[in-house]
Formats: C-alpha cells, structure tokens, sequence
C-alpha cells in the first residue's frame, strides 16, 4: 500500500536517495492508529530526519503526511489535516 502511494507520486522518483530511504522506512514503521499518537510519532520522524541531516520540502513532507493518514479514518484526517494547518500558519 505504502510503496504504491509513494511509487506513483513523480516527486519520490526526484528525491536523494536519502530521502528515499527514509521515506520508505517510514512507510514500513508501524504508523499510529489515532490522532492522539499521530503527532508524537511524526515528531520523532522529524527528529530523525534532522539527526540523519535530511530536509523536506513542504511538498515532500506532504508526502510523510500522506502516508502517515493512510491509516485514519476520514474523521480523522479532517482532524489531522486541521493541526496542520494551524501548524503550518504559526510554525
């Protein structure tokens, strides 16, 4: 599931192989079922990320984002995509 969501988006095949990598180990984690893990868990990404020295562009962190509400329900992605923004417009 995972890999087909990132093997159709032309951006992935663009990226560093770093950030491929990372990318797909993302993809394989165990993702978090509710909105009240989600954030925590995309932290700990982020902070990752930043040990590994890889950045994203917002549209590769749209990417991180799509693949972590694959798992959430409607409900929740609404939820999930509202966070983001306010985020994203105080960050």
């Amino acid at each position: 599931m995972a890999y087909e969501f990132l093997n159709d988006n032309p951006l992935f095949a663009e990226m560093s192989p770093e950030k491929r990598e990372f990318l797909m180990r993302f993809a394989n984690s165990r993702k978090p079922s509710g909105m009240q893990e989600m954030m925590p868990f995309l932290l700990s990404a982020m902070n990752s990320a930043r040990r590994e020295q890889i950045r994203f562009s917002p549209s590769e962190a749209d990417l991180l984002i799509g693949l972590l509400k694959q798992n959430m329900s409607p409900e929740e992605a609404k939820k999930a995509d509202k966070i983001l923004q306010l985020i994203n417009n105080h960050g």
